[in-house]
């Protein structure tokens, strides 16, 4: 073994122990050299320089004394005044002389020598070379006329009573004063405001001017009218204030003199001092000033950070922040980096919104800026993203750096952050409340194609209101959609609620059910005390504890409404029921027509194969009586409650043995083994066995697997959603996983094709290549040729995403014109297609599909005004395609993070609702058809029962669409159909909407009697402005087309005649609708595609047209529609 201490080199004689504590003595041997540093500091000049000057606190104290120093010259000079008795006589030696006492003379000297002294001092430390600089500078020519004269009246005693101007002393009191100021600043770190300084500056001006003018006034009429400083303070106010009475005048030409100076300086000096303090206002009005530290202390406030503020944004966060009663008495300082725009520096100045709301120009990423704003005093920080930018990650990345400064300086503050993409979202994952707006734009978009008009019900549940809109309309589907949109979630713990503390211990489906029947709230959602996670619609397995956390829909929270009892309740609803036709039920309460779909909260207990259906009764029964329904029970009989299997397809139709094997080989339940972004919550979906190549995933395009080149081709079963975007981003991901979901039956997946203007990354399709039918093309909808492509014949809904590249525009509500005009091309082309859009602006929803002539849009934007002149925060929810789902701006969903700040539960139930989020044990969300079968059941209250006693689930609203016939004489036969909306409880993981959706159309044949079609062939050469005026371009370019046909052509035989004049006839009659058609059959035809699909729907649309500007939302029967 090798000995260690052998190898180790002992150490040289400078590092051993006894060195290092004896020191070490042979350094002096070395060749090393010691270095001192800032010797240049050592001298006496630097050291006094370094006390007087640079020394930020030093300095302080010593302005200090030469100001006290000063203004003590001053008093002397009043007393020697006020000590002095007025001499007779008008000698000019009373100006040069004046009688001063031995102990005052005495006083002055002292002060003048200490003056002197410490002028010549800092004047010697300041010295940079040159002298005259030093010697000419105003403050040292005053120090030098009332000092010197003292000092040499210690050696001339004769000049002791001389006359000295101490009373200039003031100009360098006011001197001394500025840089105390600014050594002040200096020693405490922080800067005032600028204002403060320049009035400062302006005051001490003016009181220098006054008091040099009375000293001065006063000592030259000491040979005149002998005033006294009271007489010459009287003289100076009425002067400079240009009253001039004239009861005080001066007498002497030198007092006159002096006046007529000082009155010049001042009309100098003074100009000066107020531009640049206007200029100083000015500034401040831009800037916003400071939010008041005791304000702070003593007051509310909450901060909102944007990039650039505008009218819209503004006038949704106050409308909805204030909305609450307790937020009525906090403050709103808004931090923005720009300037005010000039519509909302207009909105500030309202008395509701000046007293309550604080404008500051500055940034975020400036401490200085968070300091004005009393960032660390606020009770939260709204920080919101500019979506109006080309470049949205720019616009992430600020808003990062924003909630990181803001986190910095005040760690312990809430906040509250709006970012654009879900891939920047793991970068503010510290903040309290986070909304990703991809993420809930594209889960929307999806669940508007499966579940008609989600969007509408979350936008209505986010915003806050009373439920007024609409009352004063005639129609009663606006009365009830306007009075449900009241409706909110709100929430309250068991034991202290009246609406649910009696079903402590019963089944969360026996309490939601008797809640609603008894007091007509729908209870959606519990949490457990010790447990963070919501549950929606946990089913009749959870049992109510009396500690539970409630959450349910009304119009408004239990604290604010009373109670009467059950007589008083009698005879109101007996008052106001009012009744319609021989059923002898509230208009309200009747389900209508078939056509519904209910959206519910659904129970995922395991049921039969068959699926949940609502069941009719039999036969005898029907005549009998009213059908009967089974009673929601207290608890669950868990006998009849299978165990739920998630591998297992139990919500798929019953099928064959073949076909089971079949779909189970092609497809496999699991968690997409891929994510695109970080943060997305897994969700268990529908997925293939093998992960599809590349190449396989291009619609129009042929590859080694495959030789299918157009939609046509695949033979698809169900009808296509087609997905118009410009740029595959992360958040599209987010509009796969919903409509792949694992509750969704496989023969109901509708195939999906996304259009998009840039090829996808290698990151995105490595996400979407594990979905079933999930295919992309290159084009845009602006090229007819790559719609038909991509299979908008076959297609059931067309969703129209927003583009990146026009969100911004010289004209902010412009930044939509593409978008909308798009839509409505594709609105005149294929009349059938159900179109989804996605708006920047809300204000531009009513232009879609737009109808110049229509009569009811009319009406419905008068109606629209008028809610709008009352205040309302939803006067666009009365807009047909807002209402029917058709339309929305993801800026709606800005009042989700407003409302957040009072109800921090409501981004985790809306990202359950939507599909974003799952929780064990939780429902998703989901719709039913509701047929002609099953109008036994006859009113909500009772298809709420029927559902929890049957399926567990429970129904939060009812979309009812109601189509208008137009016939020759504009009369209307209505035929309507109603959707409504259920919940459905998931005891597992992976929650998502589900939904069958009905489209009802009809159309309306432009043509005319046959006498009018004589009249017009007879004049049509003398009818061109007419025609111009009646008909639409194409059809007008047809008959112009034919009248220079029939007129430059040579005369022809009677048989020919007849055949052109036919010819001219069948193009007067066709219509719009058969030119488009004609139109998009030849471009199939170029394009080697089949015309048969398109032909059947034109067919088909010869019959039904899709009136969507008539469809409208009967009710979201949310608390009280079925009551």
């Amino acid at each position: 073994m090798v000995d260690l201490e052998s190898e180790v080199p002992p150490l040289p004689p400078r590092y051993r122990f006894r060195d290092l504590l004896l020191g070490d003595q042979g350094w002096q041997n070395d060749d090393r050299v010691q270095v001192e540093f800032y010797m240049n500091e050592n001298t006496f000049k630097e050291r006094l320089k370094l006390f007087f000057i640079k020394n930020q606190r030093s300095s302080l104290r010593i302005r200090l004394f030469n100001f006290s120093l000063k203004l003590l010259s001053c008093l002397l000079y009043i007393i020697r005044v006020l000590l002095e008795n007025p001499s007779q006589g008008n000698e000019w030696s009373h100006i040069f002389w004046v009688n001063r006492s031995l102990p005052l003379w005495g006083l002055q000297v002292s002060v003048a020598l200490i003056s002197l002294f410490e002028t010549i001092l800092l004047g010697y430390l300041s010295y940079k070379g040159n002298i005259w600089e030093q010697i000419l500078r105003i403050p040292f020519i005053l120090e030098i006329i009332n000092a010197v004269p003292f000092i040499i009246s210690i050696f001339w005693p004769s000049l002791r009573n001389l006359f000295v101007p101490v009373f200039l002393n003031c100009w360098l009191a006011k001197h001394a004063l500025e840089n105390m100021i600014n050594d002040l600043h200096r020693a405490i770190q922080r800067t005032q405001s600028a204002m403060f300084n320049q009035v400062l500056i302006l005051i001490s001006t003016l009181l220098c001017l006054i008091f040099t003018c009375i000293c001065g006034i006063q000592h030259l009429e000491r040979i005149g009218k002998k005033l006294n400083l009271f007489d010459s303070l009287y003289f100076c106010i009425v002067t400079f204030s240009t009253v001039g009475f004239g009861d005080v005048t001066p007498e002497t030409w030198s007092s006159k003199l002096f006046v007529v100076a000082m009155i010049c300086v001042a009309l100098v000096v003074l100009p000066i001092q107020f531009e640049q303090l206007a200029y100083l206002w000015m500034e401040r009005q831009k800037s916003g000033g400071n939010y008041s530290r005791h304000r702070a202390q003593t007051e509310k406030h909450v901060v909102l950070c944007v990039s650039s503020l505008k009218i819209d944004l503004l006038m949704d966060f106050l409308n909805e922040f204030y909305a609450h009663p307790r937020l009525q008495d906090y403050y709103v300082v808004i931090l923005c980096p720009t300037e005010m725009d000039v519509q909302v520096r207009r909105v500030l100045q309202i008395p509701m919104w000046s007293q309550r709301v604080i404008y500051l120009q500055g940034s975020a990423l400036k401490d200085q800026d968070l300091l004005r704003a009393k960032m660390d005093d606020a009770e939260a920080c709204f920080i919101l993203s500019s979506r109006c930018e080309v470049d949205r990650t720019s616009s992430d990345h600020q808003t990062i750096l924003r909630a990181w400064a803001v986190k910095d300086f005040a760690p312990n503050c809430p906040l509250y952050v709006q970012i654009l993409k879900p891939e920047n979202k793991f970068h503010i994952k510290f903040a309290d409340h986070v909304v990703c707006e991809e993420e809930f734009k594209y889960a929307m978009l999806a669940l508007n194609c499966i579940c008609p008009a989600t969007s509408t019900l979350i936008t209505l549940l986010v915003h806050t209101s009373r439920g007024q809109e609409g009352q004063q309309s005639p129609e009663q589907w606006q009365k009830m959609y306007g009075r449900c949109s009241g409706n909110e979630v709100y929430h309250i713990v068991l034991e202290e609620s009246t609406f649910f503390a009696e079903y402590e211990g019963k089944s969360f489906t026996y309490a939601s059910f008797h809640a609603h029947k008894k007091f007509g709230v729908c209870l959606i959602g519990v949490r457990r005390e010790d447990n963070k996670n919501i549950l929606l619609n946990p089913g009749p397995r959870y049992i109510m504890n009396a500690t539970d956390i409630c959450f349910y829909i009304n119009i408004t929270k239990e604290e604010n409404s009373a109670f009467k009892n059950q007589d008083q309740q009698k005879k109101s609803n007996v008052s106001r029921s009012f009744y319609h036709g021989p059923s002898r039920l509230p208009v309200h309460s009747i389900i209508a027509s078939m056509g519904t779909v209910a959206i519910d909260l659904q129970d995922t207990s395991c049921r039969s194969t068959s699926g949940p259906t609502l069941s009719l009764p039999t036969e005898g029964s029907k005549e009998i009586r009213r059908p009967s329904i089974a009673p929601v029970l207290e608890v669950a009989d868990t006998s009849s409650i299978q165990t739920c299997d998630l591998l297992s397809d139990q919500s798929e139709d019953e099928t064959t043995p073949d076909e089971e094997i079949s779909s189970n080989l092609e497809y496999a339940k699991g968690y997409p083994p891929y994510s695109p972004y970080i943060g997305s919550s897994p969700t268990f979906c529908h997925l293939l066995h093998e992960k599809v190549p590349f190449c396989c995933l291009r619609l129009d395009k042929s590859c080694q697997h495959n030789y299918y080149e157009d939609a046509k081709a695949y033979g698809f079963k169900n009808k296509l959603i087609i997905v118009a975007a410009e740029t595959a981003g992360n958040g599209l991901y987010n509009f796969i996983v919903p409509l792949r979901a694992y509750y969704r039956p496989k023969k109901e997946l509708n195939p999906i094709v996304l259009l998009l203007d840039n090829p996808p990354d290698m990151h995105f399709l490595d996400a979407i290549c594990w979905f079933p039918m999930v295919y992309y093309m290159v084009g845009s909808i602006d090229n007819l040729d790559d719609l038909l492509r991509c299979g908008v014949t076959f297609a059931a809904n067309m969703v129209v995403v927003d583009k990146e590249s026009t969100m911004s525009a010289e004209e902010d509500y412009m930044a939509d014109a593409k978008t909308i005009v798009n839509v409505q091309t594709l609105f005149r082309l294929f009349s059938s297609l159900s179109i989804i859009t996605e708006l920047t602006h809300p204000a531009n929803m009513r232009f879609m599909q737009f109808r110049a002539k229509d009569c009811y849009s009319l009406a419905l934007s008068k109606l629209e005004k008028k809610e709008r002149e009352k205040g309302s925060n939803l006067a666009f929810m009365f807009r047909l395609p807002f209402a029917a789902g058709r339309v929305f701006s993801i800026s709606m969903l800005d009042t989700l993070l407003y409302q957040s700040f009072v109800k921090d539960y409501m981004i985790s139930i809306t990202r359950l609702l939507l599909g974003l989020d799952t929780t064990p044990g939780s429902g998703f969300l989901c719709s039913m058809k509701i047929t002609e079968d099953d109008l036994w059941i006859r009113t909500y209250a009772r298809l709420y029962q029927k559902l929890c006693s049957s399926t567990g689930d429970v129904p939060i609203g009812i979309y009812r669409t109601e189509s208008q016939k137009l016939t020759t004489s504009e009369s209307r036969e209505i035929a309507s159909q109603d959707w409504t909306s259920s919940l459905v409880s998931r005891k597992y993981s992976v929650n998502h909407l589900k939904s069958q959706i009905s489209i009802s159309v009809e159309e309306w044949e432009d043509t005319k009697d046959s006498k009018e079609q004589s009249h017009h062939r007879s004049n049509h050469r003398n009818s061109t402005s007419s025609d111009q005026s009646d008909h639409p371009l194409l059809r007008r370019k047809s008959m112009q087309w034919a009248r220079r046909l029939s007129r430059k052509g040579p005369k022809h035989s009677g048989k020919t005649a007849e055949k052109i004049t036919q010819q001219r006839l069948n193009l007067y009659r066709r219509s719009e609708r058969q030119e488009l058609a004609e139109l998009v059959k030849n471009r199939m035809k170029h394009l080697g595609l089949s015309t048969v699909g398109y032909v059947l729907v034109n067919d088909c649309s010869s019959k039904f047209q899709l009136c969507f500007m008539n469809t409208v939302i009967q009710g979201w029967s949310c608390k009280q529609c079925g009551r």
